[in-house]
């Protein structure tokens, strides 16, 4: 297993240009999500390195650039569809790549893409496919679903040459289920540092005098559990909630219609504007984290780097990245208690932001985390693979749909 602390300076000298695709994301510039945003912070910097970057994403609109930070775009049409949207654009993607000129290593993003992996080996190319979070859990999929990314995970580990994996838990639950190794490549952040205010103004809330939270409206991210705790709360400061969720109005009917009898609880809908969403981060008295499975997640990272203090449901992907500074909830009850904690104590829990941000800057950094790609990027080019380690059948192992997620860190 390679662990990103272990990873050397940047600028190694002693690895060749190489010809690297990124695929499986909405691809650059990046504004929407957590693949997004690690494909231009590593490809930017791998492109510095010399190497040679394919990025491909999703049409978008009529303007849509062929070259972003110096790496060069392919754009392609995908469905409109929860189910079918990444696998779609991902099927053209791997259509084009076979048709274009050689890459010495691809990067995939999503489990979900792993039936696509062996039409890109076939080019000639090596494929590390990043396996994010246990993308099973979520009820968004139902039952069919579920089944197709247990189905992708046996083809990955037996397809790919290799697994990257972000969190410990990730890599754990791929090592007890498949007895396979997978790279610990984590994500990274920015540190900010006298952020400005003017955005947050702007919106009428005043810094450090409201509480934040920022997710994708869906079960596994516990919005709802938020909203209700705050409700619950006798919490002074308003708190603010940024998201939307583009397939499930019920689910956002319910979160509005908590918001609707409180009128402490703003909803602003879906924020792009990364700015704003640095203002709100850096000046909240607390980031409220309800997301369970995605393995480490960038919006808690982001909250860690710009200073604030965290409340995050308890498991073990949270708990990896926060540690023991954070604060943990798994009810409404519990929320409801932490949020007035923060009020009641804030100076001790701008420490805490402040401890929250030396963890980033210290375990989070994109400098290391490139490095750790491109050093993934060279053992592929000269051969490395971890095909024929694993069969693809799962162990007797206590991983299963129905187990929560509330275990220990394994540690390395």
């Amino acid at each position: 297993m390679t662990s990103l602390q272990s990873a050397p300076p940047r600028h190694r000298q002693d690895v060749a240009p190489l010809r690297i695709a990124m695929l499986g994301t909405r691809g650059v510039p990046a504004n929407y999500g957590g693949f997004e945003t690690a494909v231009e912070e590593i490809g930017q910097r791998l492109v510095e390195q010399g190497h040679a970057i394919t990025v491909y994403g999703r049409t978008c609109g009529k303007d849509v650039p062929k070259e972003h930070l110096g790496m060069r775009l392919v754009n392609l049409p995908a469905l409109r569809s929860k189910s079918l949207e990444t696998l779609s654009h991902t099927a053209l993607s791997a259509a084009h790549f076979t048709a274009s000129r050689r890459h010495d290593v691809a990067f995939v993003f999503n489990a979900a893409n792993a039936p696509f992996v062996p039409m890109i080996r076939a080019r000639g190319t090596a494929v590390a496919l990043h396996v994010d979070g246990l993308e099973w859990k979520r009820d968004k999929w139902g039952k069919w679903g579920r089944r197709y990314y247990r189905m992708a995970e046996q083809l990955a580990v037996r397809e790919a040459d290799a697994l990257i994996a972000d969190a410990q838990g990730i890599a754990d639950y791929y090592d007890d289920e498949f007895h396979v190794p997978t790279e610990l490549i984590s994500y990274g952040t920015r540190v900010l540092r006298n952020t400005p205010t003017d955005a947050v103004e702007a919106l009428g809330l005043v810094p450090g005098r409201f509480h934040l939270v920022v997710a994708r409206f869906e079960p596994e991210n516990h919005v709802d559990v938020i909203v209700e705790g705050f409700h619950r709360s006798d919490a002074k400061l308003p708190l603010v909630v940024v998201g939307s969720a583009p397939y499930s109005a019920r689910y956002t009917d319910a979160i509005g219609a908590v918001a609707h009898r409180d009128d402490r609880i703003r909803l602003l809908g879906g924020v792009w504007d990364q700015r704003v969403l640095d203002q709100l981060y850096a000046h909240a008295a607390s980031y409220l984290h309800g997301h369970s499975v995605g393995g480490t997640n960038p919006s808690l990272l982001r909250a860690m780097g710009a200073g604030t203090a965290i409340v995050g449901w308890d498991v073990v992907f949270n708990r990896e990245v926060a540690g023991s500074a954070g604060s943990y909830f798994s009810s409404p009850g519990e929320l409801a208690r932490h949020v007035e904690d923060v009020e009641r104590y804030p100076f001790r829990f701008r420490d805490i932001g402040e401890l929250m941000q030396e963890r980033a800057r210290k375990r989070y950094n994109w400098d290391a985390v490139t490095e750790a790609y491109a050093g993934l990027a060279a053992k592929l080019a000269r051969g490395y693979s971890t095909r024929g380690i694993s069969n693809g059948r799962r162990a007797d192992s206590a991983w299963s749909v129905e187990q929560p997620l509330s275990v220990e860190v394994r540690r390395a």
